[in-house]
């Protein structure tokens, strides 16, 4: 039987503590329940979710901060030369695992994958009325419409 290895996004999630993953689960449930409150919000924050970065995209951009100003360094002390090596392998690590030495900190620091992006955006969606099928009824109190936001958002993101 061939093992088919997870994705990249479920790679992330599977290589985070525990806690960490919970936390960011929760800080989104939060914010759903917030824009359920105030839904003359929620365009906003779409807009905003198109503009977050996530794991994939600040772990590029950290590699080619640091090589490019390690191969700067490397005109001055040859030494230099070994980090962008180094963080070579990181990507490369990474791309084969879904898991490298800077994921921790950047997951401490709360950046989330895109299916953990997309997972609130689905719900905000469905809260606008995107999913009218799906939606509960206007007069359910917050909790509950946030609730089956998520819910219908799971549908969509992880499937």
């Amino acid at each position: 039987m061939i093992d088919i290895a997870p994705n990249t996004e479920e790679r992330v999630s599977l290589n985070t503590a525990e806690q960490i993953n919970e936390r960011i689960h929760r800080e989104t449930e939060a914010r759903v329940l917030y824009y359920a409150q105030r839904p003359e919000e929620i365009d906003s924050r779409l807009a905003e979710l198109d503009e977050e970065w996530d794991v994939e995209r600040v772990l590029e951009t950290n590699a080619g901060i640091v090589s490019l100003f390690a191969l700067g360094m490397a005109t001055f002390r040859r030494r230099w030369i070994v980090l962008p090596a180094v963080v070579a392998g990181f990507l490369v690590q990474h791309a084969i695992q879904g898991w490298c030495p800077p994921i921790p900190i950047i997951r401490r620091l709360g950046i989330r994958t895109t299916k953990e992006i997309n997972h609130e955006r689905f719900a905000l969606k469905t809260l606008r009325g995107d999913f009218r099928d799906m939606m509960p009824e206007p007069q359910a109190d917050p909790q509950s419409r946030a609730g089956k936001a998520l819910q219908a958002a799971e549908l969509y993101v992880w499937p």
